[in-house]
């Protein structure tokens, strides 16, 4: 009984340890602590490393490209600033051609004053009184007429104003072609020490062909470079631009070749070899233009006279290129600093992260010499007709190509970043001092005001069958075209007389017949410009009853005095 009791207790407890409800897992060992007292349990000495999240699909943020540039990042906030700074550029040179005054200068009063009687010929089919184009250096029916409109409305401070307008435009397009060719801090250089150069502000108050000539260029170059990177036939866009300058001014035309490679190098690093294709098209295309402009034109025997086939003169060819680095030898220098410059190195390095294609060293050295040498085109072919005949005009055009380059060296010498930019505010400085003085000292037209008003009176008596001689008279022919015709006007530089015998008389001995028998009207001399001339027609008034001197007119400036002595006939 009592076995069974022990085997019925036993099977009881095995079935109740047995049971889910009291079943109970046994509590495992603690681990090693190893965490330094915090428990962590993951070997000695380390923490247990984060889990990383899984990347997202898409990025919520992508940095952009750095541009690849070679001295700077040309935003749009930049490109403002840049605006500004060529506002300023631009309000500095008006006034430095504004402060220069005066009466009008002979070419002045020779270019309007014809450009009236060729007006006169298109309106009513009067014909000139001479064949100007025989011995304007630019086309008679172009500028001449233009500054003849222009007068008619606002006078000769009109036209001048419009020589401004020309050579303003041409600076905001030098700064255009330059900041294509390397970038806005080149260019702002470039127009800044253009638009002080003793040619660009001369010619900004100066009512001649040149300013106008000169901006058709630099029309020419800006759509020659704003087109590198486009279809090769857009160049077609700067034919009317590039022929029409030598149709302005004859001289002009020597820039043309330059135009016709820089269309070449501004394409060569996007097109390669076929960047050729555009100087054949430019160069084509503007000799065709020209072709057909001087066919329908006729004969234009001043591209001979005042052109090509200029007379030899006497100034030695070291002295011109005196002169022509007296003008422009500050600019050229910095340019052929810049141009090596930039030959050694095509970057300054401001951005060594930026990647990006350099311009090869061939065609970085092929720039530099196209803008360096156009700028001694001029200087050469003067000194090689011994002549410095507006030598401080023709500077300017060539300096015009030099620009980007000079821009370019004023970048490099002040270094990346600005880091020297005293250097360059040096330069400048220099640039305006030197082109201030020089102006000053160049554009001093004669004082014509006492001496107009007294031929004047002296015409108005005898209406208009007199015959005048004057020391540069176009300026009383244009002062008085409305009282006079420009025929019964002569100049002292030479004369054709065939006396009352018959006899025919040239140079000093023709104005002494003339004088002796009383053929001029009214005399007007000066001494100034024709010297001989002048004392042969003197000793032929002293002692004459045919003439008598009215009145002796002095004026003061500056630079001097001028004396008119003025001799009517009796």
């Amino acid at each position: 009984m009592a076995g069974t009791n022990e085997q019925q207790h036993e099977q009881h407890e095995q079935h109740e340890y047995q049971h889910p409800q009291w079943q109970y897992a046994p509590v495992p060992a603690p681990a090693p602590d190893y965490g330094n007292g915090y428990g962590y349990g993951y070997g000695p000495g380390f923490d247990p490393e984060p889990v990383p999240e899984p990347e997202p699909a898409t990025p919520g943020y992508v940095v952009p490209e750095v541009p690849v540039s070679a001295w700077a990042v040309d935003t749009r906030r930049a490109t403002w600033i840049s605006r500004g700074i060529v506002l300023c550029i631009l309000l500095v040179q008006a006034g430095l051609s504004l402060r220069l005054q005066g009466r009008a200068f002979v070419d002045e009063a020779l270019y309007i004053a014809s450009g009236h009687y060729q007006i006169g010929q298109l309106l009513d089919g009067t014909a000139p009184p001479t064949d100007f184009s025989g011995y304007f250096s630019g086309h008679p029916m172009l500028y001449p007429v233009l500054a003849a409109a222009v007068d008619s409305v606002g006078g000769l401070a009109a036209v001048r104003l419009v020589s401004l307008v020309f050579t303003l435009s041409t600076t905001v397009l030098l700064y255009g072609v330059t900041s294509r060719l390397f970038n806005q801090r080149a260019a702002l250089a470039a127009a800044a020490l253009f638009s002080v150069l003793e040619s660009t502000v001369f010619l900004g108050n100066f009512a001649t062909f040149d300013a106008l000539a000169l901006f058709l260029l630099a029309c020419a170059a800006w759509i020659i470079v704003r087109t590198g990177r486009s279809h090769p036939a857009l160049v077609l866009l700067a034919v009317p631009a590039a022929a029409l300058a030598p149709a302005v001014k004859y001289a002009a035309a020597l820039y043309l070749p330059a135009l016709v490679v820089l269309a070449v190098l501004s394409a060569y690093p996007y097109r390669g070899a076929r960047a050729m294709v555009r100087g054949l098209l430019l160069g084509v295309g503007i000799v065709l233009l020209l072709g057909s402009v001087a066919y329908l034109s006729g004969s234009l025997d001043g591209i001979g006279f005042t052109t090509t086939g200029r007379a030899h003169g006497t100034d030695s060819a070291l002295s011109v290129f005196r002169r022509s680095a007296e003008w422009g030898g500050v600019m050229l220098l910095v340019a052929v600093g810049g141009a090596i410059d930039y030959i050694r190195r095509a970057r300054m390095g401001e951005m060594p992260w930026a990647l990006g294609d350099t311009p090869g060293r061939l065609r970085r050295t092929a720039l530099g010499l196209l803008m360096c040498g156009t700028a001694l085109l001029a200087p050469a072919y003067q000194a090689h007709l011994h002549d410095d005949i507006s030598l401080f005009k023709h500077v300017g055009f060539g300096l015009f190509f030099a620009a980007p380059m000079a821009g370019l060296g004023i970048n490099r010498l002040m270094g990346a970043h600005f880091r020297y930019p005293q250097l360059g505010i040096m330069v400048w400085v220099a640039a305006l001092v030197t082109g201030m003085a020089q102006t000053q000292s160049l554009y001093h037209p004669p004082d014509s005001t006492q001496m107009v008003a007294a031929m004047r009176k002296v015409v108005t008596g005898q209406g208009k069958g007199g015959t005048y001689l004057a020391e540069e008279f176009e300026i009383p022919a244009y002062y008085l075209r409305d009282v006079t015709g420009w025929k019964q006007w002569k100049s002292t530089f030479g004369i054709d007389y065939t006396d009352k015998d018959g006899e025919r008389h040239t140079g000093n001995d023709g104005f002494k017949a003339a004088v002796r028998e009383g053929h001029f009207d009214a005399i007007v001399l000066s001494g100034g410009v024709t010297p001989e001339a002048d004392q042969a027609i003197t000793g032929a008034l002293r002692g004459n009853a045919k003439y008598r001197l009215l009145t002796v007119l002095h004026s003061t400036d500056d630079y001097g005095s001028t004396t008119y002595r003025i001799w009517v006939k009796q």
